[in-house]
């Protein structure tokens, strides 16, 4: 992992490698790639993504990673192989005691283990870089991709309340899926 840091909440530039993978900010040369990742029915369904996702919704999704970036809420990662092309994105996010990591995977690049691997290099550098005592994913159980992806990252259910909200026009309920500390 390597990472340039300032006085901003996080790293001033921000790239993370491991499992075979390299996580890199997105930039606007991605923007052609994430309709193609991200106008699916299952990341509409099951993520906070807008829907329909078009060229529009690609140039306000970089927008808002850099938002959220400038203001330390979160980072977003173009999930890649090689730094190269966008495969999927990963989420970090700052929330009360940790960070909560989420992802996305464009629908060709499935059943390759791109999420399982990036979420855990996503939880090594929320340890090891920002200090995370708590890593989370939040997960609808009925998401069995989802509850597969975090059971084979190391992730166990919490016994937490669930979390319940409406996104997009549907209700939803989360589970709280942690990160047990390294011995």
């Amino acid at each position: 992992m390597s990472t340039t840091t300032t006085s901003s909440p996080f790293p001033e530039r921000t790239e993370l490698r491991g499992e075979g993978l390299v996580l890199r900010e997105w930039t606007e040369s991605d923007l052609p790639a994430m309709p193609v990742l991200f106008e699916d029915p299952d990341v509409a369904y099951w993520t906070p993504i807008v829907s329909p996702f078009d060229a529009r919704a690609a140039v306000a999704r970089l927008e808002r990673a850099r938002k959220l970036r400038a203001d330390g809420e979160a980072l977003l990662f173009a999930i890649t192989v090689d730094g190269g092309a966008p495969l999927g994105e990963g989420m970090l996010r700052r929330v009360p005691g940790g960070v909560e990591l989420g992802y996305a995977i464009g629908p060709a690049h499935r059943g390759q283990g791109l999420a399982v691997r990036a979420v855990r290099v996503m939880a090594a550098f929320a340890r090891a870089e920002l200090d995370a005592e708590r890593v989370v994913l939040e997960l609808e159980a009925e998401n069995t991709a989802s509850v597969a992806v975090a059971t084979r990252a190391g992730f166990t259910l919490l016994d937490v309340p669930l979390i319940e909200g409406q996104e997009k026009g549907r209700p939803f309920v989360l589970q709280t899926w942690g990160l047990p500390h390294a011995p």
